[in-house]
C-alpha cells in the first residue's frame, strides 16, 4: 500500500462517522464489522472497544485495544507494512476503541495452506512477532487480501514486557537474520529513543516498561544473529 494511500486511509478511519453493520462471534472480545460512512461512499473497517475487553490475568485492563494501535505503528517503523490501517478513536458508536481497515480476503486461505511464494514471506512475520511479542499468532491471523498482499491481523495480546511468545510460525527457528531485515531491526531500535516520536506514540499506547523490553528484544535479535527455537518447557 502506498503511502498516500495509506494516509487516505487513516484520514478516513480518523474522520467518516462510523455505523455498526454486525458482530463477528468467533472472538473473547467484542469485535464489530463498521461502515465508514463518507462522500465517495462506504468503507468497512473493524471496531475493537474498549468496553468489550474481556479481563486477562496478565495483560492490564482496557489495553487491547491501545495495543492493536501500537502493533500498526511498529509494522510501519520496521518497515514492514503488513498491518493495515489503524488508529484509537474516542468517538465510536459503543465507546473509545480500535479502528481497523477491513481488507477482503479468502478466510480459506491461510498460513497452513500457503503457497511456497507467500510461506517465504513469514520470515519476516516471525520476526515481527518476536519484536512486538505476539502472544497469539494463530495461523488464520494472516489473510491475503483481494490485493493479493498479505495482512496481519489480530494483535491486542502484544507487547507485554514479559517473554510470552506464542505463535505458529516456526518453521525459520535457527535461521540467519538477512543483513536486510537487520538493518530494519537497527532502525527500528533507534527509532525508540525517548526523544523519537515513535517513541512518544507509542508511549501512549503502552507502559514505559514495555518499551524498554521490546528494545531488548530488537537487541537480543540483532546480537543473536538468527531466529530462536521454541522453548522446550512451553507448549
Amino acid at each position: 500500500m502506498l503511502k498516500e494511500e495509506k494516509e487516505k486511509h487513516l484520514a478516513l478511519l480518523t474522520t467518516a462517522e462510523v455505523k455498526v453493520e454486525g458482530q463477528f462471534v468467533w472472538g473473547s472480545n467484542y469485535t464489530f464489522l463498521v461502515d465508514l460512512i463518507h462522500e465517495a461512499g462506504p468503507d468497512k473497517a473493524v471496531y475493537k472497544p474498549v468496553r468489550g475487553e474481556r479481563e486477562l490475568w496478565d495483560f492490564p485492563s482496557e489495553t487491547l485495544s491501545a495495543r492493536e494501535v501500537a502493533a500498526y505503528l511498529v509494522s510501519e517503523a520496521y518497515g514492514l507494512g503488513m498491518v493495515p490501517p489503524t488508529i484509537f478513536r474516542q468517538d465510536a458508536p459503543v465507546g473509545p476503541g480500535s479502528l481497523q481497515l477491513f481488507m477482503d480476503h479468502d478466510p480459506d486461505y491461510h498460513f497452513f495452506n500457503f503457497n511456497e511464494e507467500d510461506h517465504a514471506k513469514m520470515l519476516d512475520v516471525a520476526v515481527f512477532d518476536i519484536v512486538i511479542n505476539n502472544a497469539d499468532r494463530k495461523g488464520g491471523h494472516i489473510i491475503k487480501g483481494e490485493d493479493g498482499k498479505l495482512w496481519l491481523i489480530d494483535h491486542g495480546v502484544c507487547f507485554h514486557e514479559e517473554f510470552k511468545l506464542r505463535t505458529v510460525i516456526w518453521d525459520f527457528a535457527g535461521e540467519k537474520l538477512p543483513d536486510e531485515i537487520k538493518g530494519r531491526l537497527k532502525v527500528l531500535r533507534d527509532s525508540l529513543v525517548e526523544s523519537n516520536e515513535l517513541f512518544t506514540s507509542l508511549n501512549a499506547l503502552i507502559s514505559d516498561e514495555e518499551i524498554t523490553a521490546m528494545t531488548g528484544r530488537i537487541a537480543d535479535l540483532l546480537e543473536v544473529g538468527e531466529l530462536p527455537h521454541p522453548d522446550e518447557e512451553r507448549r
